[in-house]
């Protein structure tokens, strides 16, 4: 029997012994004293008694003085009688009382002193005699209960204390067993797979391996940027090689007090070999394997303490062999390099953001539980969502089907994952939002200032959109989607795409002949993109093919003090390079929409009526197009559309 429960059936024994002697305490105490026949006869002449009550045989008395009335008794003392002595007690107290009444009367009171008389007294005295005397057995028992179920929780609340502090030092694990997922629930990300399954390999049939002298790796650390996958690439391991998975994030080691988070990562590991072959996955590495030394509070730090603590135990003297670590990073460049070292981290898997055949593979595999209507296609849309990641895809799939729900609709069309990557991308319309007639005709020149130049400029990624709805932050948007998913971005590439961003600024200089505050996204952008350009990727004729900027992130702990490798002149030399990029831009974007202003306002005109215009509408202004037919085409399109709709909700089951 466990301590615990040992001292709790103590305690209770001590209450119901505490209760019984309290209960024959209050009783005794309350029992009232025996006295003589005579004694009653001389104290009722005296008018000594207030009260009698009669029960059966026995004789209650009350005193009128209070001498014994601190005892709390409803009556103060007893006797037994037989029934003629009873009798004769009752004709002789009615005497009493009709010469008490006579007196009383001669000196004007009405009313007798002794409060004694017929059967209806009697029983209501019985009954208070009673209930008196109940509630007093119940108050004390009532007590004692009370005190009983304090002391209860009391005893639990401390020993619930002592068993956190106990298990303090503990590791907050997440241990889970024959998971579901598997490699085909991944998509997106073959050679990773391809390297993970030798990971698998080595948990099914590890002495396949030790046969031919190979060593199983001790940890693989999987690097990526957020939500491509990492955390559901050590799931589905887990699964195929169906072996048990500990999960637990590096911020659960690192605690207020010194040493938990080394305690904790022991506890972890010495769980993982009672259950080996196992997988101990840690997300989020980086809170507790950062470089050492990089602290502002000196080398004696916790954080530190622990990565020591969970650098051992990867490799150090005692052996693991069987339990895998995998983990998780955005920013492998902070770790520390004794944890990225062959026999620790033995592996490093960088999972990169899908290309257009991962994300038509990662739509599939989304879509499996959805109702997908017949008119989506997943190439399509794998292509012009460039850049997203698989959490991206999922999250606007989710998006879609919301808005099927929204409109009672059964099955998810294209209209509906179109809006879902613009609100991926750059959040929900606000039809809602007032705007003036002055802040629309700006914001309609301005994004056809993008999508003019954008439509100009043979490098730009092809118009997908315009709109002046707001989203977001922007007063209105211009989307452009890439026809591929080209890993190398060109100089004439990123000099279209400045010309592109400019065209906002340009367009409002043109016809509005003044210039607004909308624009600023717009110069941040196009200032980061030039310095790179001049810093990083050798694209400035004064400065050349030398390399200004920094090797990786800026880490603050590692570089608070570090300084620029290059001079003030240099610096002097960047700034004006980049300013003279950002200027080229902006005035081949003017000389483009001034070329092109007939266009320009063309599109601005539809833009206004129509609030939102697309790929068809752009490519047939540009082409000389009258406007009424465009217009008529576009109206006549977006019928058609509707009507489809319609019938599809139409044939829908209800």
């Amino acid at each position: 029997m466990k301590s615990s429960t040992k001292g709790l059936l103590t305690l209770i024994v001590f209450l119901a012994i505490f209760g019984i002697i309290a209960v024959i305490i209050v009783v005794n105490a309350s029992k009232p004293d025996e006295i003589g026949t005579d004694e009653f006869e001389r104290k009722l002449m005296q008018d000594r008694i207030a009260k009698v009550n009669i029960v059966n045989d026995r004789v209650e008395i009350k005193y009128t003085d209070g001498y014994t009335e601190a005892k709390g008794n409803n009556y103060d003392v007893f006797f037994f009688a037989r029934t003629e002595d009873i009798a004769l007690i009752k004709e002789v107290n009615a005497a009493r009382l009709e010469k008490h009444k006579a007196d009383e009367l001669e000196k004007g009171v009405e009313e007798a002193k002794i409060d004694y008389g017929g059967v209806p007294l009697v029983k209501i005295m019985q009954n208070d005699r009673n209930a008196a005397s109940f509630w007093s057995l119940i108050y004390p028992i009532g007590a004692i209960i009370l005190i009983g179920v304090f002391a209860f929780f009391l005893f639990r609340s401390v020993n619930g204390q002592n068993k956190q502090a106990m298990n303090f030092g503990k590791s907050k694990t997440n241990s889970q067993a024959n998971l579901k997922v598997r490699f085909a629930d991944v998509a997106g990300a073959e050679e990773e797979k391809l390297e993970l399954q030798e990971i698998v390999e080595f948990l099914k049939a590890p002495q396949k391996f030790s046969k031919v002298g190979a060593r199983i790796p001790k940890g693989v650390l999987l690097v990526g940027p957020p939500g491509t996958g990492k955390t559901l690439f050590a799931k589905a391991v887990a699964g195929e090689a169906n072996v048990p998975f500990f999960s637990i994030s590096g911020s659960n080691f690192v605690e207020m007090f010194v040493g938990v988070g080394a305690s904790r990562v022991r506890d972890l590991f010495d769980q993982a070999k009672r259950n080996m072959p196992c997988i101990i996955f840690i997300d989020e590495i980086d809170a507790v394997g950062r470089q050492r030394g990089a602290g502002m509070g000196g080398g004696h730090d916790e954080r530190e303490q622990t990565l020591n603590q969970l650098l051992v135990q990867m490799d150090g003297f005692e052996s693991n062999d069987g339990v895998i670590v995998m983990a998780a990073t955005n920013r492998a460049d902070i770790l520390d390099p004794a944890l990225l070292r062959p026999g620790r981290f033995d592996r490093q898997i960088f999972v990169n953001i899908p290309d257009v055949r991962g994300r038509e593979a990662i739509f599939k595999v989304h879509a499996r539980n959805k109702p997908i209507a017949a008119e989506v296609d997943f190439q399509l849309l794998a292509r012009i969502t460039s850049g997203f990641s698989g959490a991206d895809i999922e999250n606007l799939l989710n998006e879609a089907a919301i808005l099927c729900a929204r409109d009672n609709r059964s099955q998810i069309n294209m209209q509906d994952l179109y809006e879902g990557i613009n609100k991926v991308v750059m959040g929900p319309q606000k039809k809602s939002r007032l705007v003036t007639e002055v802040d629309k005709r700006i914001t309609a020149y301005h994004e056809v200032g993008h999508a003019l130049v954008a439509k100009l400029c043979p490098h730009c990624d092809p118009v997908h959109e315009v709109s002046i709805i707001p989203r977001g932050h922007a007063a209105g948007y211009t989307m452009t989607r890439p026809d591929n998913d080209n890993s190398h971005v060109t100089f004439n590439k990123l000099s279209d795409d400045l010309a592109m961003t400019m065209g906002g600024r340009a367009a409002e200089e043109i016809i509005i002949q003044d210039i607004s505050t909308g624009a600023v996204g717009d110069f941040k952008y196009a200032t980061e993109t030039a310095r790179k350009m001049v810093m990083e990727w050798g694209m400035s004729e004064a400065l050349g093919t030398v390399y200004y900027g920094s090797n990786q992130e800026v880490f603050l702990g590692r570089d608070y003090q570090s300084t620029h490798t290059y001079s003030e002149a240099v610096a002097a030399q960047i700034d004006k390079e980049v300013a003279k990029i950002v200027d080229k831009a902006h005035k081949k974007a003017v000389q483009l929409l001034t070329d092109h202003q007939k266009e320009m306002d063309a599109m601005v005109r539809l833009l206004l009526e129509r609030e939102t215009i697309y790929t068809e509408e752009v490519d047939m202004i540009m082409d000389g197009v009258p406007y009424e037919k465009v217009r008529d085409s576009f109206d006549e399109r977006l019928a058609k559309k509707y009507a489809k709709a319609n019938a599809a909700a139409a044939e829908e089951p209800k």
